[in-house]
C-alpha cells in the first residue's frame, strides 16, 4: 500500500467529518430549502411540450405533505419504500419524505421484470412502494403474492378502478407535518438508501449508505469541484435513479447545494432537452459522449471539406488545451485557441447546448484518452470520475488540470492506494456501511477499514489513478498473457463505424472481439460511400463496410503490443441496447449475456 493516489485540496476525512457531524439528508435539505424558497429546484415539460417547474419552496410543502400520508400508510422510522418511476420531479418529492419519516427509499431500475422486483423489493422487505403509472404497476401487481410485507402501493397517474392505490395527489391533500421535528427523526448513522448493483457478475448486492456518507461525499465533491457558486447551476437529470451517479448528482447534490434540474423522462430525449436546457453540470457514461461524438463527427463530415478543417482545428488545439489546464500556455497558444473556438468549436457547443458548460463529468466504465482529449480541445471540459455505489459515488476525480487517460487523482477527505496486487483500495467517510443482508460479502469488501474495489490501478507520479480492468474481468489467453478487455474495448470504439465492442480471448489462441455498428454513423456512412441500404444486419455483411471496419480495427490497435492486439472481429449489425441481456442500464456489458447470445458467432472466429 506504498502507491498513493494523492488528495490535492489536503482536506482530510476528518475535516470533513466536522463539517458535516449531525447531518441528514431531511436536515440538509430543510436549511437549503428554506434558504432558497423562490430559487427554481425542478422543472419538466408538461404533455403540452410546455415547460413547468416548482421552486424550493414549492418542492418542500410537496415533501412536507407527502410525508404526512407516508405516515398515514403507517410507514415508520427504519421502514423502506420501494420507488419505481422515470426521471420525473415526483420522484424528488416521494424519495425525500421517505427520510423526513425515518424510511429508507429504494430505487428499482424502470425495465425491471417482474421477478427482478420481486427479488429487490423481497430483499430489502419493502413496506410501501410507490410507481409512475400503469405500466410499472402490471408488473409490481404481478410480484405482490410473494411480497407478504409490502403492505402499501402508491402511484403518481390513477389507474381506474383501482380504489387500492393511494394517488400522488391524494398524498399532496395531506395536511403538512411539522418539518422541524421531522428533520430530526433519522440519524447521521441511519441508513439512508440502498443501492443495488447491476448484476453483470451474478444476483444485486444491496449497497448500504447512511445519511453521513451521503453529507460526506456532498461536501467532499463540493471541495473537490470547487465552483465559485453551486446554487441554480442547471442539470439535465435523465440517467437512472437507481444508479448512484445520476441519484448523487441530480437529487442529493441538488437538494444540498441548490443546483435546478430539468427532468428528462426518456434518455433518448437527453440531446433535445440539453439543447433547451444549456446545462453547467452535465454527467455521462461514456456511451452518450461516444453518441456526442459520432453525431458531430458525422455531420461536418456530411461536407468533407469542413470535416478535414474542424479536425485539423481539433489537432491544433489538443496539445494547447493540455498547456491551458496545468497553465503552461503562452499568450500565443491561449490567442490561437481562441482564434480557433470562435472560428469552430464555438459553433459545434451551441449548436449540441454545452455551450454553458462550467463541468462535463464522464464515469461509469472507460472512455479513451482520445476521445476526452477530443471533447476538452474543442471547449467542453470533459473529466473523468472514478468510482462505485460502494463509494456513495467518487472515489476520484479532478475537475480541472486532467490528465486524459487517468481517472484523477483521490477525491477531498479520501485515501486511494494500491495494494499489494495492484488491486485499487480506499477509506474514508464515502465508504458504504456494507451489503444489506450480507455479512459475507461485507467481509470480503471491507478490511480493516479499508474497501477492495476489485479494480486494478496504476498511479503515476502525479498521484493520478489510471484503471487497468476489473481484476475478475482480465482475460487470460491460450499463452498466458494478461489482458484488459475494457481497455481494447473503449479504443473499438474509436472505429467511426463501430457503437459497441466486446473483447474476446479468455484461454483462447488470440483476442478477437464482437463489433457492432453505430446506428447512426453507419448509414450516413454508407449513404457517402454510394451503399444503397440502411439496414444495419446488410451493411454489417457488406464487403465495403466490413473492409473499413476492419481497417478502423488495425489502426486503433497500432497503440497495443502484439499479443494485446484484436486480431479478428466479427460485425453485427444488432444494436445493443442499454437495460438488457446484454448491457446494464448504464451500458456496460454483460459479458455472460453476450457470450451466451452469440456462441455460434464467437466459435467462428477461431475456426
Amino acid at each position: 500500500m506504498s502507491i498513493v493516489a494523492s488528495n490535492p485540496t489536503h482536506v482530510t476525512d476528518e475535516q470533513l467529518h466536522q463539517r458535516v457531524e449531525g447531518w441528514t439528508i431531511p436536515s440538509r435539505f430543510l436549511q437549503v430549502a428554506r434558504e432558497l424558497t423562490d430559487h427554481s429546484a425542478l422543472r419538466w415539460k408538461d404533455d403540452a411540450g410546455q415547460w413547468q417547474g416548482w421552486t424550493f419552496g414549492e418542492y418542500l410543502d410537496r415533501v412536507s405533505r407527502v410525508a404526512s400520508a407516508y405516515r398515514a400508510l403507517g410507514v415508520a422510522k427504519g421502514d423502506r419504500i420501494v420507488l419505481m418511476m422515470r426521471n420525473i420531479p415526483e420522484f424528488h418529492v416521494l424519495d425525500m419524505a421517505a427520510y423526513f419519516v425515518g424510511a429508507t427509499p429504494v430505487s428499482i431500475y424502470n425495465s425491471s421484470s417482474t421477478e427482478q422486483i420481486e427479488y429487490l423489493a423481497g430483499h430489502c422487505e419493502a413496506k410501501c412502494g410507490v410507481v409512475e403509472d400503469a405500466g410499472f404497476l402490471q408488473r409490481v401487481d404481478a410480484a405482490r403474492g410473494s411480497l407478504p410485507a409490502l403492505v402499501g402501493l402508491g402511484i403518481v397517474n390513477p389507474v381506474d378502478g383501482r380504489d387500492d392505490l393511494v394517488t400522488f395527489e391524494a398524498m399532496l391533500a395531506h395536511d403538512p407535518i411539522d418539518l422541524d421535528a421531522a428533520a430530526t427523526v433519522a440519524a447521521p448513522t441511519d441508513l439512508a438508501t440502498i443501492i443495488y448493483t447491476s448484476g453483470t457478475t451474478g444476483p444485486p448486492k444491496g449497497v448500504m449508505l447512511s445519511h453521513r456518507n451521503i453529507a460526506w461525499t456532498v461536501e467532499s465533491l463540493k471541495e473537490t469541484i470547487s465552483f465559485d457558486v453551486y446554487v441554480g447551476k442547471r442539470l439535465v437529470s435523465y440517467l437512472p435513479m437507481a444508479h448512484i451517479a445520476e441519484r448523487m448528482t441530480s437529487h442529493y447534490q441538488q437538494s444540498m447545494l441548490g443546483f435546478e434540474v430539468s427532468c428528462c423522462p426518456e434518455p433518448s430525449q437527453f440531446a433535445a432537452y440539453a439543447a433547451e436546457v444549456h446545462p453547467n453540470v452535465l454527467f455521462g457514461v461514456p456511451r452518450v459522449w461516444e453518441k456526442l461524438y459520432a453525431g458531430v463527427t458525422a455531420a461536418l463530415n456530411a461536407d468533407p471539406e469542413k470535416g478535414k478543417k474542424f479536425d485539423e482545428a481539433v489537432e491544433a488545439a489538443r496539445p494547447i488545451v493540455e498547456k491551458i489546464d496545468w497553465g503552461t500556455a503562452t499568450d500565443e497558444e491561449i490567442a490561437t485557441w481562441n482564434f480557433l473556438d470562435e472560428a469552430a468549436f464555438a459553433q459545434v457547443r451551441a449548436l449540441v447546448g454545452l455551450d454553458q458548460l462550467d463541468l462535463a463529468i464522464t464515469g461509469a466504465a472507460p472512455i479513451t484518452a482520445d476521445l476526452l482529449g477530443w471533447f476538452r480541445a474543442i471547449g467542453i471540459p470533459l473529466a473523468e470520475i472514478y468510482g462505485m455505489s460502494e463509494t456513495s459515488g467518487p472515489m476520484t476525480f479532478a475537475a480541472s488540470r486532467v490528465k486524459a487517460g487517468t481517472v484523477g487523482p483521490a477525491i477531498a477527505g479520501c485515501e486511494v492506494h494500491l495494494d499489494d496486487d495492484g488491486e485499487v483500495i480506499c477509506r474514508g467517510g464515502n465508504v458504504f456501511e456494507g451489503y444489506f443482508g450480507n455479512p459475507a460479502a461485507t467481509a470480503e469488501a471491507l478490511v480493516d477499514g479499508w474497501l477492495n474495489s476489485g479494480d486494478i490501478g496504476e498511479i503515476d507520479d502525479d498521484g493520478y489513478l489510471s484503471i487497468v480492468d476489473r481484476k475478475k474481468e482480465l482475460i487470460i489467453t491460450a499463452g498466458g498473457k494478461n489482458l484488459s478487455p475494457s481497455n481494447l474495448e473503449a479504443a473499438l470504439k474509436m472505429v467511426p463505424l463501430v457503437g459497441q465492442a466486446c473483447v474476446i480471448g479468455d484461454a483462447r489462441p488470440f483476442v478477437s472481439a464482437l463489433v457492432v455498428l453505430d446506428p447512426d454513423v453507419t448509414p450516413v456512412w454508407a449513404s457517402q460511400h454510394g451503399i444503397d441500404t440502411t439496414d444495419l444486419a446488410e451493411l454489417a455483411a457488406h464487403p465495403t463496410v466490413v473492409a473499413e471496419v476492419e481497417k478502423g480495427v488495425r489502426e486503433v490497435m497500432a497503440e497495443f503490443n502484439h499479443a494485446e492486439q484484436v486480431k479478428k472481429v466479427r460485425i453485427l449489425g444488432e444494436e445493443w441496447l442499454p437495460d438488457s441481456d446484454l448491457l446494464t442500464p448504464t451500458s456496460k456489458l454483460k459479458r455472460r449475456g453476450v457470450h451466451s447470445r452469440y456462441a455460434s458467432e464467437i466459435e467462428s472466429l477461431y475456426h
